[in-house]
């Protein structure tokens, strides 16, 4: 297709697409001391759909209850100049692979865990409140790698460091503020109608305690309980009318630089809901309509090498990838004009359009044998007899 050539079906694959995405990822941080490992969910939703393959229900975007729709994994690793895709993969509870979402967690982790190992880099996984589960927690704490996670569930047992047991929400009172953080911030302050991007002024608290944790839980590998000495933290919002959040880190947060850089660390975490935003406005992620599970799977892999390329992720015009996409979005090939979102958008559709195209066509060979005669002429496939 890309030679002009031919008009069938490439050897593209979703998982080949994403294996290389992170092949890149990794050779890109390569030489990075410290590495942050951002890991966070996106639901691909298609409220309308009926006939896709493999569909489940996800969460509504606004409001209660759910529709149909995807679950994908991503993971991006930033060094203190670098980035690049470490893991991708959208998959369904009512695909033939699927074991369970844990399970796909877990791999993601041991994945991104297991292509990082060889750098020699300090890991640290930054983790939105989806994944406050002492088993994610230890399955990073096995690869010998830190976590910075929002916590979720207010009331989870802990202990302090002398080893009582409590509630994790016990210890706020004996939180000890350790630095005042400014920065610009998409929130909401007091009297203001709506939220939008100021300068915003954050009092960073910390408090020690520790974890109870299992290596392999929830598996048939279960090792023994072990102990880990963690950090409770406050991140509080002054003139804005929000819970504060709070976060729990294995990194020691015992000075105001380290309490600063726990905070510059989670506001790392919204580089990934950037990337979201464009690949689904502006790439068109939910306006897939293939039917087919493999070709929505491999349309959002391509929507990541789009992503790459626009978000400086290590992809480059060098890739067929984003070359094909071009070419099939009506680009030019100009040195001094790279191409950009409105090309690449209309190649991912023009692929879409493809896919569609080769769905429609299978059924209809499944249904009768064949395709009517000048149709089949055309486009020199099987004619119905």
């Amino acid at each position: 297709m890309l030679r002009g050539e031919t008009t069938t079906r490439s050897d593209l694959t979703p998982d080949a697409l994403t294996a290389t995405l992170q092949a890149h990822g990794v050779d890109r941080l390569r030489g990075e001391a410290a590495i942050w490992v951002i890991l966070d969910g996106s639901d691909l939703r298609k409220p309308y759909a009926t006939a896709m393959e493999g569909l489940q229900r996800v969460r509504r975007l606004v409001g209660g209850g759910t529709v149909p729709g995807y679950c994908t994994l991503n993971a991006i690793g930033i060094g203190p100049a670098k980035r690049g895709l470490l893991y991708h993969r959208l998959f369904s509870s009512a695909a033939a692979d699927f074991v369970s979402e844990s399970a796909e967690e877990r791999t993601a982790i041991a994945a991104v865990g297991a292509a990082l190992s060889p750098l020699g880099a300090e890991i640290t996984w930054i983790l939105d409140a989806g994944f406050d589960d002492v088993a994610r927690w230890g399955d990073i704490w096995e690869q010998e790698q830190h976590l910075l996670c929002r916590l979720q569930h207010r009331d989870r047992w802990v202990e302090t460091p002398d080893g009582a047991p409590c509630q994790i929400q016990d210890l706020a009172p004996r939180l000890v503020p350790l630095a005042q953080v400014t920065t610009d911030l998409v929130v909401q302050k007091s009297g203001q109608p709506r939220p939008k991007l100021q300068p915003a002024t954050a009092i960073v608290s910390a408090v020690p305690l520790a974890v109870r944790w299992t290596p392999g839980r929830h598996t048939t590998a279960e090792g023994a309980e072990q102990g880990k000495r963690c950090w409770f933290v406050e991140v509080r919002l002054e003139r804005v009318a929000q819970e504060s959040w709070w976060l729990l880190t294995d990194r020691p947060v015992e000075t105001a630089e380290q309490a600063s850089e726990v905070f510059r660390m989670y506001c790392q975490r919204w580089a990934i809901e950037d990337a979201f935003k464009v690949a689904k406005t502006c790439l068109g992620w939910e306006d897939v309509q293939v039917l087919a599970y493999d070709a929505v799977r491999l349309l959002v892999a391509l929507g990541w090498v789009a992503a790459g390329f626009l978000f400086d992720l290590g992809v480059t015009l060098e890739w067929r990838e984003v070359r094909l996409l071009r070419r099939l979005g009506g680009g030019e090939d100009r040195p001094n004009r790279p191409p950009g979102k409105i090309v690449l958008t209309r190649g991912l559709r023009r692929l879409m359009d493809l896919l569609a195209l080769e769905a429609v066509l299978a059924a209809e060979e499944r249904a009768y044998g064949g395709l009517p005669p000048r149709i089949a002429a055309m486009l020199g496939r099987t004619a119905l007899q």
